[in-house]
């Protein structure tokens, strides 16, 4: 198989995990989000931990302990995933999936944006076009609410800004989630800690299937995170551009055929404008990107040299 058709297998299994993620988050019932977040950081821990242990890989720490600065800004980015993964599990298991399907189809524009206001970037017509049609759709899905639909907000900025805090620290996959999830670490422990001494903890007394699925929540946190830093590795910025929509278009399902959530007229609108944002930034990201192609020089390689003895 050619590295690319394997990043676009990364990419895509990557996405259909995060896809069906709704499905997962509802068999932990009665287990509340705070619980479930706090064992998703705990075996998220151990999971990467062995994973670093089989790969040799935990040399780098003793090079991040030097650089502080590094490590307030994993500090940073950890608050951030744990604010975003709380507000999703609260959102899927309040039976609001689709809402939270709206914060992920956002997440680019809210992206872009946070470009304008915190790298100082410049924007493109196009591109200011679906900023404002996207503005228009918050108002409409904020009519048809009744209020902001502050889920998929808190999900498209938290994991917008936590994107932009992990490409300025450039820490490969295993080793930035394995750090984030250390860091949240201590207070998720004494968090269940609490609860098994309140008799609150769910944990070893729903079902043997229950305790099987929290103690997943690690492996199902790590894997699609590797898989999708592997599809990064072999494909263009486009590709993984157009894969990332695979993810919210199946939490949409989910919410509205498996779990039947209301879709009124106005709230099918609202997401009408959002695709016709996102179709506006898809389109115009497109054609940015072959323009840049044919701007490059082309470069004639070097004459090959034969090895043979």
């Amino acid at each position: 198989m050619t590295p690319h058709r394997l990043g676009y297998l990364y990419g895509l299994t990557a996405y259909l995990l995060w896809g069906f993620f709704p499905l997962y988050f509802k068999l932990l019932r009665p287990t509340g989000p705070v619980e479930i977040l706090a064992h998703r950081v705990i075996w998220s821990v151990a999971f990467v931990a062995l994973l670093l242990v089989a790969m040799r890989n935990l040399g780098f720490l003793r090079a991040l302990l030097r650089r502080p600065r590094t490590l307030a800004g994993i500090g940073g980015a950890a608050t951030l995933i744990a604010v975003n993964w709380f507000t999703y599990i609260y959102g899927v298991n309040s039976d609001r999936v689709v809402e939270t399907a709206l914060g992920y189809f956002i997440n680019p524009l809210v992206v872009v944006l946070l470009g304008v206001l915190v790298l100082r970037e410049r924007l493109r017509p196009a591109q200011w076009a679906a900023l404002g049609v996207g503005g228009l759709a918050v108002v409409v899905l904020t009519v048809d609410y009744g209020r902001l639909p502050y889920l998929a907000l808190t999900l498209a900025f938290t994991f917008g800004a936590y994107s932009l805090v992990k490409k300025r620290l450039g820490l490969p996959a295993a080793e930035g989630l394995f750090v984030e999830s250390a860091v949240l670490a201590l207070p998720a422990l004494v968090f269940l800690g609490w609860l098994s001494f309140t008799g609150d903890a769910t944990f070893g007394q729903v079902s043997a299937g229950h305790t099987v699925l929290l103690v997943l929540a690690g492996a199902l946190t790590a894997i699609p995170l590797l898989l999708f830093a592997g599809a990064a590795n072999r494909l263009p910025l486009t590709a993984l551009g157009m894969l990332q929509y695979v993810a919210p278009i199946l939490q949409l399902g989910c919410g509205v055929l498996i779990f039947h959530e209301p879709m009124p007229p106005a709230r099918v609108a609202g997401f009408a404008l959002v695709w016709l944002a996102l179709i506006v930034f898809t389109a115009d990201g497109l054609r940015q990107a072959r323009r840049s192609r044919r701007s490059r020089p082309v470069v004639t390689p070097p004459p090959a040299v034969s090895t043979a003895g």
